[in-house]
């Protein structure tokens, strides 16, 4: 739980770091107001993501707003691990994010992000640990770089994505432990479609995420992944990263009947829209290589008008 009121500590000095992201993500000298707090959180969710805003429509305007804190916090923790582009200041950045998160469970935050989300912590009663695991994730990302195993690629998976629906959960009611692990599998598989997705954007950066063990399996040596080339081998071996993939959207699925209609609805809004991933690669042929797999504006107006219907329902 977090203190109703507690007395700050002495603000450490901002790193220069802070200058290779936008101005508005450093953490300022003094806290905003609650309200001023909100507000920044509503706007960086509603500006950033389109999915995110899409899926909003169909939340309870009572959670609304502690949907949007809570995205504004993964948000920019993601970026923090991924848009720096360099690998001490991440960790640096990530370790001042984590000040904060202490202090907004501590009672003085100081980020407008932690100022709002204090509020979404103190109502649902959530364990800081969910917040945390995703740094661990941002962290790993900075040091590790490829996976030996499927098994190793899930472990990074348990902090990269499951927190993200554990967190959802806490805010619509659920703290049971079958239902986050249905949650698990669509995070997952939710992650494994945008990792086949970005390959070659993965690449670019510095990671391979398809197992090791599996392009040892099919043949495919990582130059194949840096050329380019989408050869048979490599589509062979990605079509079998995409079944599995389904397999774990098929396993996350019943989630769907076990909580409220709006949840739910969402729910399904995200499990659909990361399959429609999954067909998006196979109707290229599963040649992803310079050639990111994206759905249209008319399939993504598709699965919205799908899950409004079932709302309807």
């Amino acid at each position: 739980m977090i203190p109703a009121a507690s007395h700050p500590p002495t603000a450490p000095p901002r790193s220069s770091a802070w200058s290779a992201l936008p101005p508005e993500y450093a953490i300022p000298d003094h806290a905003p107001s609650e309200a001023e707090a909100r507000g920044y959180c509503r706007h960086l969710a509603r500006s950033h993501y389109e999915n995110f805003s899409v899926a909003s429509w169909f939340l309870p305007e009572r959670l609304r707003q502690h949907f949007f804190n809570v995205y504004a916090y993964c948000r920019i923790s993601d970026d923090l691990g991924d848009e720096v582009g360099d690998t001490a200041a991440s960790l640096q950045l990530l370790d001042q994010w984590e000040t904060e998160l202490n202090a907004c469970y501590e009672g003085h935050p100081r980020h407008p992000v932690f100022v709002a989300l204090a509020e979404t912590v103190r109502k649902f009663e959530i364990p800081k640990h969910e917040f945390a695991d995703l740094l661990t994730a941002f962290r790993q990302d900075q040091s590790v770089s490829r996976y030996e195993t499927f098994n190793d690629l899930l472990g990074y998976c348990r902090y990269s994505a499951n927190p993200v629906g554990h967190l959802v959960l806490y805010l619509c009611g659920y703290r049971d432990s079958d239902r986050q692990q249905l949650s698990d599998y669509t995070c997952t598989a939710l992650q494994l479609a945008n990792f086949w997705q970005d390959v070659s954007a993965d690449f670019a950066k510095g990671r391979i995420y398809l197992p090791l063990e599996d392009l040892r399996r099919f043949g495919v040596s990582e130059e194949v992944i840096r050329d380019g080339e989408n050869t048979a081998a490599f589509r062979a071996m990605t079509r079998f990263e995409v079944e599995r993939a389904r397999e774990w959207f098929a396993q996350g699925m019943p989630l769907i009947a076990k909580v409220e209609r709006a949840l739910a609805t969402d729910i399904e809004l995200f499990s659909r829209g990361g399959q429609e991933i999954l067909r998006a690669i196979e109707r290229q042929d599963y040649a992803v290589l310079g050639r990111r797999p994206a759905i249209s504006k008319t399939r993504k107006l598709a699965l919205v008008a799908r899950a409004a219907l079932g709302k309807l329902r």
